[in-house]
């Protein structure tokens, strides 16, 4: 019998990683695991308004299919007053609803991109946009963060990664896991290179509503308010937002010169018409989830500040490991000394103290000595976590 033939697209090494292998293996053997690797809020131990939020789901309107590639006004409307709360103004018209912004950076590439055109993305970074660029037959280009009290885009060496096959240009703000918010002078050098050389500026600001500490002011503006020179798409959703990640409801927001714009609110109507993905209760529900945000927010920044507290006071009673600075977001990264792999620490801590916390392989982090831990996890396995990986790193690096 002839094998079916797949698509080289999706021909990627499916096995599982050691450090996988042994975090599954504990869970079913039933030890305990302090999870340093938390990112769904809704097994952290939140306090939701489930009345409020499944009520939500009962509005009648929905029973009446009324298909608008766009998404249903109303919802559209709720992202508007989203922006207006972040200082700018945005036609409802300008607006797409996704199921995620997973689906919206797919309706981008496919907007963009013909297969093997480039779209350059920030390094260290979250790594599900290998697959998403895979999938689209895109090719990722990595231009560097660097590390200097506080990270920092180099604008030559950006400049220098864009070649003839380059469409866009993906600003993750603040960036995941490094919380690293694009600054103003930074912002300027990419919308003038997106400019210049005809790219489209791709702005992810899911974690944008959780700064940590005061004073970033205007660092931590959101790219739909000011001026846009190049065709700019903003992405976020509720899975942060609103801290709702099951509800499966994002959106992409349109900016750009006149023309440009008008052309790809067209073309973009036409993918999401051939789609049509989101389905009508979550969007009727959807003014209504966005609304009741701010309770679920609050919560988890009082967690985050909480934890980077707690961090701190751990790390400042040793000197092995140290931490990076933090902006924004869910995440630490952590300096750990570099005498083994990232990966053979990561399974050692999981191994002899029940620690999961990501390597910095998986977000690209270059070389060894990183790690990086959720600022989302439990306070008390986060306390624990923390004093038993110092601990650990300490006698390491004593002995």
């Amino acid at each position: 019998m002839t094998s079916p033939q797949f698509s080289r697209r999706t021909g990627w090494d499916l096995a599982e990683t050691e450090w996988a292998r042994r975090l599954r293996e504990r869970r079913t053997a039933g030890l305990p695991i302090l999870d340093l690797t938390a990112s769904n809020p809704t097994r952290c131990g939140f306090d939701y308004d489930a009345e409020g939020i499944l009520a939500a789901l009962r509005e009648s309107a929905a029973l009446d299919y009324d298909p608008d590639p766009r998404g249903i006004l109303r919802a559209r409307r709720a992202v508007a007053d989203y922006y207006a709360g972040h200082g700018a103004m945005i036609d409802p018209e300008a607006i797409f609803l996704t199921t995620s912004t997973s689906e919206a950076y797919s309706y981008l590439f496919r907007l963009l991109c013909d297969p093997g055109d480039e779209v350059l993305i920030a390094q260290p970074s979250y790594p599900l946009f290998d697959f998403l660029a895979d999938i689209n037959d895109v090719r990722l280009a990595p231009y560097p963060l660097f590390y200097d009290y506080g990270w920092h885009l180099d604008p030559e060496a950006l400049r220098q990664r864009i070649t003839y096959r380059t469409r866009a240009i993906v600003v993750v703000h603040p960036n995941n896991p490094t919380g690293h918010f694009t600054k103003a002078v930074e912002r300027a050098v990419i919308e003038e290179l997106c400019a210049e050389h005809g790219l489209a500026l791709i702005v992810d600001e899911v974690f944008l509503d959780y700064p940590i500490g005061d004073g970033w002011g205007e660092a931590a503006r959101s790219f739909a308010d000011g001026d846009h020179p190049a065709l700019t798409f903003v992405l976020s959703g509720l899975s942060k937002v609103a801290a709702l990640p099951q509800m499966k409801a994002a959106w992409i927001a349109c900016f750009g010169p006149h023309q440009q714009l008008l052309t790809a609110l067209d073309r973009l109507e036409v993918i999401a018409d051939t789609y049509l993905s989101m389905n009508a209760p979550v969007q009727w529900a959807f003014p209504s989830w966005m609304a009741g945000r701010g309770r679920i927010q609050r919560q988890i920044a009082e967690r985050v500040q909480a934890n980077f507290e707690a961090l701190d006071a751990v790390l400042a009673s040793q000197s092995v490991t140290t931490r990076l600075q933090i902006e924004a977001g869910w995440y630490g990264v952590l300096r750990i000394p570099a005498a083994e792999s990232d990966t053979k620490t990561a399974i050692d801590l999981l191994e002899e103290f029940g620690v999961a916390i990501h390597s910095g392989g998986f977000f690209g982090f270059p070389d060894t000595g990183w790690l990086v831990a959720s600022l989302l996890s439990r306070p008390e396995d986060f306390l624990r976590g923390m004093m038993n990986l110092t601990a650990y790193l300490k006698a390491l690096h004593e002995g």
